[in-house]
């Protein structure tokens, strides 16, 4: 199916002053960025925008990093509708365009597609390889070189012990890489922040969140919601859980320049 951008939408009434992202946020995200080299003079950055409130929260932090780093870089927005029952990111086309934000709509059947598809995978895997690979195609369209990805220090900690519980592995999510056919860069820029400051900062600031973002995540049962648990579950017996397993992840996130 060869995507589309979406028809024009009537604007809806959202708040008329984007909110500030928070100090500690654009602290965090500012040190991810610059151990890892993220940003770079002149680069296009293109965010996977799902709705929830981690792109949100990372959509106002690039949006005031733009406005106060030295590194000048443009910015977008793409959200994949995987044509789920529930999910509807009809309103962020108005969002995007209060912003003045360039923004691509795709509209793809992921779930009807993984269920004729999928063999020996987890559905969440399968529709996060799908939509990555969607975001690739838009970025190379659009003339973008960066592709931006919203996940935190809890998705990482998860992923960590999901290929160490079931794969055998010790591995995580990329703080920053080039992808093999070596067009494109991905960044994650939250790799330091805990879910819980997306959460607040999206419940503080009245972030547009799509409460149910991904309704099939929550009919089907995965290994994720398993490992949260788990890590919930030890952080209220030790405090500084994510402070040991971001150090015990470091060498595996990619080399930090100096």
């Amino acid at each position: 199916m060869v995507p589309t951008r979406p028809q024009p939408k009537p604007i809806l009434a959202i708040a008329p002053v984007p909110p500030r992202a928070p100090k500690p946020l654009l602290r965090l995200a500012g040190q991810a960025i610059a151990d890892y080299r993220m940003i770079r003079p002149g680069d296009r950055l293109l965010l996977g925008l799902s709705g929830g409130k981690d792109s949100l929260s990372l959509l106002q932090v690039l949006r005031t990093l733009q406005v106060k780093s030295p590194v000048k870089f443009d910015l977008a927005c793409a959200t994949v509708d995987p044509c789920i029952d529930g999910y509807d990111p009809f309103y962020l086309n108005a969002y995007l365009e209060g912003l003045g934000i360039p923004y691509f709509y795709r509209r793809q059947a992921i779930v009807a597609r993984a269920l004729k598809t999928m063999r020996g995978d987890s559905f969440c895997a399968y529709c996060a390889r799908t939509r990555r690979g969607i975001l690739y195609e838009t970025a190379r369209e659009e003339g973008y070189n960066v592709l931006v990805m919203g996940q935190h220090l809890d998705d990482l900690a998860e992923s960590f012990l999901m290929r160490a519980f079931h794969n055998g592995k010790l591995d995580t999510m990329k703080a920053h890489y080039t992808i093999d056919v070596g067009d494109l860069r991905v960044i994650r820029p939250f790799v330091y922040v805990r879910e819980r400051q997306t959460r607040d900062f999206a419940e503080r600031a009245g972030l547009p969140v799509t409460q149910d973002n991904c309704p099939a995540c929550f009919r089907i049962p995965t290994q994720r919601l398993v490992m949260k648990q788990l890590l919930a579950a030890q952080e209220k017996d030790h405090p500084r859980l994510f402070d040991s397993l971001l150090a015990a992840m470091r060498p595996l996130m990619g080399e930090i320049t100096e």
